[in-house]
């Protein structure tokens, strides 16, 4: 578990990938008590990261932000080019909310899709914002790549509170050429697909599915959960506000709180912070 694995039908022109998350999205989905539906969909959300994030090439943070008005107002997951994951929702439901709203349009309603992709060595990230246009997480994310990539793709998407996996297909511009039928013939093979196969073996599933296919399997990208504090990131935040922002915030409070909303850590500090990052200058004279 946690890890992709890329794939080619090597007589098709048909490329895939196989994201499984175990350990990694566990500890994601543990960090916060979301009812049922919203943490599945942060979780196939997550597996959709880690398959789309497994291209990126050379340093930088790929994220995705699914935003509705519906009970669940975002959905983010991003990660990095070492297949770092992190994520949060956002949602109004109560954790015990039952497994009926667990569709789309029941969850979000009408929003949009929002691609950041923010390589170490560009200042100015790129960004795509494109409609939410599908039932589900899958059609949302197979109409977003055709659109992006311009070459038909298909993606099956599952999560539950200990794992979350999706399975990938791409055609290539040579598919056809090399047989006309290929991509129809692959597609349905794999939307036979159950939910909990997606967390069989790599070599188990693909055998099982294209069994009459010639596919070549690649080296698994692993992927972690990754969100470590950082207090001196938060130390700076505070310095750059002021010595008389950070003693009126402390005023109105025993001690300041910053919650670090996408890892779900909280950071405290009480008074003694103002002179920790305002020391007293000059000197006392006697």
């Amino acid at each position: 578990m946690d890890a992709v694995h890329g794939f080619l039908l090597e007589d098709l022109d048909i490329r895939g990938a196989l994201v499984q998350l175990g350990p990694s999205w566990a500890a994601i989905a543990a960090r916060r008590n979301y009812a049922a539906p919203v943490r599945d969909l942060l979780g196939e959300l997550a597996a959709v990261t880690a398959l789309i994030g497994s291209n990126l090439k050379t340093p930088g943070r790929l994220s995705f932000q699914v935003q509705g008005h519906g009970p669940v107002s975002m959905l983010v997951m991003d990660c990095n080019e070492q297949l770092h994951l992190r994520g949060m929702a956002k949602s109004e439901l109560a954790a015990d909310a039952e497994a009926h709203v667990a569709g789309v349009a029941d969850l979000l309603g009408d929003g949009r899709l929002v691609l950041t992709l923010q390589p170490q060595s560009a200042q100015t990230p790129y960004q795509s914002v494109v409609p939410l246009v599908g039932s589900t997480l899958a059609t949302i994310f197979e109409h977003y790549l055709a659109q992006s990539e311009q070459q038909p793709a298909r993606l099956w998407l599952a999560a539950t509170a200990d794992t979350a996996c999706g399975l990938f297909l791409q055609k290539l511009p040579g598919a056809d050429l090399r047989d006309a039928d290929g991509w129809n013939r692959i597609e349905t093979l794999a939307a036979t697909v159950r939910p909990e196969e997606l967390s069989l073996p790599p070599e188990i599933l693909l055998t099982r599915l294209f069994a009459e296919e010639s596919v070549r399997l690649y080296p698994a990208r692993p992927a972690a959960w990754h969100c470590p504090r950082d207090e001196e990131k938060v130390r700076n935040m505070l310095l750059s506000l002021g010595r008389e922002e950070v003693e009126a915030m402390l005023a109105d409070a025993e001690a300041i709180a910053i919650e670090d909303e996408i890892c779900g850590h909280e950071y405290r500090f009480g008074p003694e912070i103002v002179d920790e990052l305002f020391p007293p200058s000059g000197r006392i004279l006697h």
